[in-house]
Formats: structure tokens, sequence, C-alpha cells
């Protein structure tokens, strides 16, 4: 786990976001040489998640059913095999797992309390990092999105129609996260939006400390809409606050029901789960019903949205939740330039007064 292990230190670099053009929005490319701006070193100053464990020990049955009880651990075990006996619930299995600890992590030859101590560091320092992004894009009505998935879930392709559908209502512009490569941000760019693609090397996540970056050189307008598409990985990302307004899963329904419940912190942190490619439901074997009963088992608030991005299905809703929140960040951006000027009004009707006593 890239908090207590550092993963991709001095891997990031972020590109020349002039420099490429010759991508078209249907995925055809000319490629061309291009050049990197210079690399980056980020050890992984980030962080936004918490992680609660309470020991409860979920056990899932061939029907898919899953339940959980409470788990006495006697002592703390680090990567130690160990079956359980769970009374009446005793499966016959042999299980690993390693999440129990106070860590909720394993690595090799490092305790557990040095490993929350890793942890703690290099989250704190995320989350003073994605603080100040977030009070940058308040400052300037900025709605930023994170969205997160495994590997071909259909972001990009969700992020193309996305811009070609509001397309005269609002700016979006682009952070795009892969390890190497800026096929998907040439995509983007090839629909006429702004863009720019970090690269992580080894590193399996976006932190806050490369999206400022990001941002700095892409100087989105105030008022716009702010895509951020991090690394496909349902692990990692869901531990490192950006300074987002919301976070996004996309599930396609060529991945399987069962994801929420396998990777939960992810659900747990997202404010939407967008259900992709919902226009090949009749060719497998999806249960749409129990997929959001299990992201609503993680997750009660979640909102669920589905979609097909190639075929346009459920568009209009998820367009419509980015206008809602883009308008909400402008109201708010509204209200407070309204409190400063009137207290600018203030200050000014007082040295007024003291002004006029003065002989």
């Amino acid at each position: 786990m890239c908090t207590t292990c550092g993963c991709g230190q001095g891997e990031t670099r972020l590109e020349d976001a002039h420099e490429h053009e010759h991508v078209h929005a249907d995925g055809t490319v000319h490629s061309h040489a291009h050049d990197h701006a210079d690399p980056h070193g980020h050890g992984h100053d980030d962080g936004h998640h918490e992680h609660a464990h309470d020991h409860l020990h979920e056990h899932r049955h061939a029907d898919g059913t899953v339940h959980s009880h409470a788990h006495d651990h006697a002592h703390e075990h680090v990567g130690d095999d160990h079956g359980h006996a769970h009374g009446h619930h005793d499966h016959g299995h042999d299980d690993l797992h390693y999440g129990g600890g106070p860590a909720g992590a394993h690595a090799p030859g490092m305790s557990q309390a040095r490993m929350v101590q890793i942890e703690q560091d290099i989250l704190g320092k995320n989350d003073a990092l994605a603080a100040a992004n977030r009070k940058g894009f308040a400052e300037r009505g900025i709605f930023a999105v994170n969205l997160v998935s495994s590997p071909g879930s259909g972001k990009t392709t969700l992020l193309v129609r996305t811009i070609e559908a509001m397309r005269g209502r609002h700016d979006i512009v682009v952070i795009e996260g892969d390890q190497e490569s800026s096929y998907d941000a040439d995509r983007i760019r090839a629909t006429g939006a702004k863009a720019l693609q970090i690269n992580t090397g080894k590193g399996c996540h976006l932190d806050a400390d490369m999206v400022g970056k990001a941002v700095e050189r892409l100087a989105p307008p105030a008022g716009s809409v702010l895509m951020i598409e991090n690394v496909g990985n349902l692990v990692c990302p869901a531990g490192f606050d950006l300074g987002e307004a919301h976070r996004v899963v996309v599930l396609s329904v060529t991945e399987g029901e069962d994801k929420p419940l396998k990777y939960p912190d992810m659900f747990r942190c997202s404010s939407v789960m967008l259900l992709n490619k919902i226009d090949l439901l009749p060719y497998v074997e999806f249960d749409v019903a129990k997929c959001i009963e299990y992201a609503r088992r993680v997750n009660p608030d979640i909102r669920v949205i589905e979609v097909s991005a190639t075929k346009g299905q459920g568009m209009g809703e998820w367009c419509g939740w980015i206008e809602y929140g883009a308008q909400t960040v402008a109201a708010a951006r509204g209200e407070s330039v309204d409190a400063l000027k009137a207290r600018l009004a203030e200050l000014e009707s007082q040295v007024a007064a003291l002004k006029s006593m003065l002989p």
C-alpha cells in the first residue's frame, strides 16, 4: 500500500501541454515525438483517509450473500498465516487477511506502529496540500471532480462524451493520470478542451501536490469544471484527497457486481457511483440491483447514475449532476464576493466618518 511503502517516489512527470495535437476524440492517433517537462520527484506527501478497522470479518457465500460478525484478535497479525475459528460460521477455509492490524495493511519487515506513523506523515502532508487546492477552487468558483475506477471502465470515453454534451454550457478542463503515455490526454484535447497529462511512473495514484502543479499550468478559468481522471486503480486513490468537491467512482457492467464489497474504501469515500456500459447488460451476467445494494451497504448515501457513454443513456442525468454542482460552487463564490464587497463598503464608510472628524 502506497501510504506505507512510498511506491513511485521520483517517478512523476507533468507533460508539456502544448505539444500533442494529432489525436482524435475517437481514439485514432497520429504518433509523433514529444517532450515532457522536467521530472518532478513527489514522495506522495498526501492523504485524506482515515482507516477505521473495527475487526468485523465478512463472509461471502457462493450465492453472493455476505454477512459479517465481530472477531477478537488475541494478537496483532502482521502477515502471519492464521486460520480463524468462527464457531458456527466455520467455513473450513484458511484464507489470509492482511488488513486487520492498526495500519490496515502489511509490509514485510515493518511493524504496524511504524506503518501507521508513515501513513500519518504522508497523509497529513497531503491533507494540507489538498486543503490549499480546495481553497483555490472555491475562491475561483471551480467545480472539481475526481473520477476513479479500475482500468477499462470507460472513464476517458465518458469524459469525451461529457465535454461534447456540455459544450457551450461550461468550460471543462481535464487532468489525466496514467503511469505512462499521453494517449488519454490527447483524446481529450481532440475535443477542443484543455487537458494536461500527469505520468506517475511506478506510482499508482494522483496526489494533491501533482494536482496543484497541474492546475498552475492549466490555469482553469473561474467558474469552470475541472475533471480529474485518476490512475486506474480501486485501492490507492481512495486514500488521497486531491481537493476535489466530489469523488465519483465509475464501475462498468463488465467488471462484476461485487466490486463495492471487494474494494469498500473506494465506494465508501465516493459521492456518486456511475454504472457505465449499461448498453452491454443484455450480453453480460451482471445484477444491477445487487450491485446497487452492495454499494449502499458500504455507503448508504452514495448516489447511483446508470449510463452508457457510447450510446448516451443516462448522460442527461450525469450532466445535470455536474451542472448542479457547478452552479452550487458558483453561488457560494458569489456569496463570498458579495460579503467581501459589503465589508469593504462598511470599512470605507468608517474611514469617511473618521476623516470627517479630523480638523
